[in-house]
């Protein structure tokens, strides 16, 4: 069965359910997207700080890896930064749904770039880049801005449970260039894409199982990680460029952080230069969430996957 007659057949497939969710969406992203951009960010961060009283088991999970990434924090501090993230992905939220409005003179009145040379000389080798990013701050604006301004990239995404929402939402993210490409069948696409000599931005902060997954530590403690992206760019020579759209408190705005091409570990063994590398990758997004850490994913199990042998975290 061809790509196209199995897509076919999956909208077939859609239930009523899923019409439902597509349509509550819709109309949701339809009402933050008519207000004014502050007051949708107010209401989103309203319906933040909601998502924090009213989901319990997602508090707790995140309250659990605060304490494991932030031992010496007190249970207050932790409480403060946890409540801060909800406050920051209701802001997410609201962006998202502003998103396809932005042109290029809107979004740089509250978005800048810090350190565009590094993704630009990097991008000059002509070898591909891959970003590498994760769920910090506000990782789908990142890309739709970065496209907006010029620089379109393909994004490695998990496929939306619902397919009426995942088109959606894969159509606002592309709307200026962007391409998604899904995790469960990126690779051999991934590997064309830097052969010619394109960008793909990877979030590569989320629990693994093996043999996909390699044991890396993430603050001090050993975290089942994505090891492809290593692999790949040992594969193909492409650069590895950190990026991250932060929101810096003192200046009221987004910036778009480019850190300096990596230098990747090269020993001529594959094996433990993909681990060494996701080891050093790894650590780069521990460094910026030490930074952010109220703008991290904390509710995410990130430490579900245990070395053989280790009970579980959660």
């Amino acid at each position: 069965m061809s790509k196209a007659t199995q897509r076919q057949s999956r909208r077939e497939e859609v239930t009523a359910r899923e019409w439902a969710e597509f349509f509550v969406v819709r109309v949701f992203v339809a009402c933050l997207a008519v207000l004014p951009r502050g007051l949708a960010r107010r209401v989103g961060a309203g319906i933040g700080w909601l998502a924090f009283n009213a989901l319990g088991r997602l508090r707790k999970v995140g309250l659990r890896n605060l304490q494991l990434a932030f031992p010496e924090k007190s249970a207050s501090e932790r409480e403060t930064i946890l409540r801060a993230v909800y406050r920051n992905l209701g802001c997410l939220l609201a962006e998202f749904c502003q998103m396809p409005s932005y042109t290029p003179e809107r979004a740089s009145k509250f978005i800048r770039y810090d350190g565009l040379d590094s993704y630009l000389t990097a991008r000059e080798r002509g070898k591909g880049v891959l970003v590498l990013t994760g769920h910090l701050g506000a990782w789908e604006l990142s890309s739709f801005y970065h496209s907006l301004m010029g620089y379109p990239m393909g994004m490695v995404i998990r496929r939306l449970d619902n397919p009426l929402v995942d088109t959606f939402v894969n159509r606002i993210r592309c709307l200026h260039g962007n391409k998604v490409m899904h995790k469960d069948d990126f690779a051999r696409g991934l590997i064309a894409s830097m052969r010619g000599g394109e960008t793909v931005g990877i979030l590569m902060d989320t629990n693994m199982t093996p043999p996909q997954g390699v044991f890396v530590p993430f603050f001090g403690v050993e975290a089942c990680t994505a090891s492809g992206m290593a692999r790949i760019a040992l594969k193909t020579g492409a650069a590895v460029v950190p990026g991250f759209l932060l929101w810096e408190p003192r200046e009221k705005r987004y910036v778009l952080h480019f850190g300096a091409e990596l230098n990747l570990v090269r020993t001529g063994d594959s094996e433990s230069d993909a681990i060494a590398n996701t080891a050093l990758f790894t650590s780069v997004i521990e460094g910026y969430v030490r930074q952010y850490p109220e703008q991290w994913l904390w509710m995410h199990r990130r430490w579900k996957t245990r070395p053989a042998g280790e009970t579980g975290i959660y």
